[in-house]
């Protein structure tokens, strides 16, 4: 039970590979022939018999009916992070490997900027490094290509977290803790829990001290062991923090009266407080690693964000058009908001059981009107109502005639046409859901695609 590309890493390490696969359609049966062709078996029905190593798909919850089949057949299942870490480990010990460094990042909103901001500096201290995992190539990929990388900068969900228990990383960070996810994991104390999994077994542990519904768990922590905690305020010892322009370290100097310079403000792109702070748990896994402060200014200097992150994508009559289709959540919407003041807010999709209506009450000054797209849009559109009944509210609908990238094309073409309408000088027309994007769309990415493209044609670029 794997995805595609895990099942071809596995056949070339000489693993005999069964995929089972839920989704039977046309695409998915001629992806099942290009996986025959490599000897890997696809099946679209339970098995009957199934091997003693199962490795699921992280997104299938734990009572999922092939998961449950393969534990009553007495099988093992493991996630694709643990598998991919014990696989190295073992390689080490058989001298057929190099001993390569782990590092984790997790955490609500972040995660992939940090990872890039990791990679990035250790790049720029000369060492082979790449980020992995949730980020985007699989680790199991990373460890079965030809090219070997020192140090992997894992991205983890609370999905692979739920599923290791072996995991031991050199450094692990915990960015920010808010609900997300509460649909597969039943409550925030499970979704906080599966997080922390992280932590079991890391050198290293690396903490957000400012993050309220975080303070419980670093209690937990220190009464266990020592951790580093990184804030955006001056520093106290073991921390890294901010003096006025400059991110300091008091957390890796080897004294207790020394404060090492790791970068200014001006390094990070952006400077907004959210990136910030993800720029100060970079360098803390950076530090714990023995990384010089020198790569970490030059590494964030030459680190790019990645699309659809708070990317400003055109500005006419004085109305600035902005793609952060990444806030699938209100944790990263909230972080958005932080940024503009008069906001035309397009919002709306799955929002997987989080609470919409604390951000709504938080931040219902800043939205001047509301278009709302998506399954979960009734739960925006009350708390508007409730805190805010007099911003205006645009419901957008799918073209039911039009089917896939037509119909998602077609319905974020009117979303952009509905926010021209309404905006006017001094607004920002803001995407940030606040939710998934699968209802309608094939990902966050494609929806932040059409986004763009409907604003370039319908605008033009910045």
């Amino acid at each position: 039970v794997t995805g595609d590309a895990t099942a071809r890493a596995l056949v070339k390490i000489g693993y005999e590979v069964t995929v089972f696969e839920e989704r039977d359609d046309s695409r998915h049966r001629e992806l099942a022939k290009e996986l025959g062709a490599l000897g890997i078996h696809v099946t679209f029905e339970i098995p009957e018999k199934f091997p003693p190593l199962v490795i699921t798909s992280p997104g299938w919850k734990p009572e999922h009916p092939i998961l449950l089949a393969a534990l009553e057949h007495g099988a093992h299942v493991m996630g694709e992070i643990e598998f991919s870490f014990m696989h190295d480990q073992q390689q080490l010990k058989a001298g057929k490997s190099a001993k390569r460094i782990w590092l984790g990042v997790t955490g609500t909103n972040g995660k992939t900027s940090t990872v890039g901001m990791v990679e990035s500096i250790i790049k720029a201290a000369g060492k082979s490094a790449i980020a992995c995992g949730n980020v985007g190539t699989p680790v199991i990929e990373v460890l079965t290509a030809p090219e070997f990388y020192e140090y992997l900068i894992v991205e983890l969900s609370s999905f692979q977290l739920h599923w290791t228990s072996n995991l031991h990383l050199s450094a692990g960070a915990l960015l920010n803790i808010d609900d997300d996810h509460l649909d597969w994991h039943g409550n925030f104390q499970n979704y906080l829990q599966a997080k922390l999994k992280i932590f079991n077994g890391a050198e290293h542990v690396l903490i957000n001290g400012d993050d309220p519904r975080l303070h419980e768990s670093i209690e937990s922590l220190l009464r266990e062991r020592e951790i580093t905690t990184y804030t955006l305020q001056v520093p106290q010892y073991g921390e890294l923090g901010v003096v006025e322009d400059l991110l300091i370290d008091r957390a890796f100097t080897g004294a207790q009266n020394v404060a090492t310079e790791l970068a200014q403000l001006s390094d990070i792109n952006p400077p907004a407080p959210h990136n910030v702070s993800n720029a100060l748990a970079a360098a803390g896994l950076a530090r714990a690693v023995g990384i010089e402060p020198d790569a970490i200014s030059q590494g964030l200097r030459a680190f790019t964000p990645g699309h659809h992150r708070i990317e400003k994508v055109a500005h006419k009559d004085g109305i600035t058009w902005v793609n952060d289709s990444k806030a699938t959540n209100p944790h990263a919407t909230n972080a958005a908001f932080a940024a503009f003041d008069s906001i035309i807010w397009i919002a709306g999709g799955l929002a997987k059981g989080a609470d919409i209506e604390t951000l709504v009450k938080r931040r219902h000054q800043q939205i001047r009107a509301a278009i709302l797209i998506g399954t979960d849009r009734p739960l925006i559109k009350n708390a508007l109502e409730k805190h805010s009944p007099e911003t205006p509210i645009i419901l957008i609908d799918e073209d039911p005639s039009l089917e896939g990238a037509e119909r998602a094309k077609a319905l974020m073409r009117e979303v952009v046409l509905a926010a021209s309408r309404v905006a006017h000088d001094g607004d920002t027309v803001l995407l940030a859901p606040a939710c998934a994007s699968m209802d309608q769309f094939q990902s966050y990415a494609q929806r932040g695609e059409l986004f763009v493209e409907a604003v370039t044609e319908l605008v033009g670029q910045l």
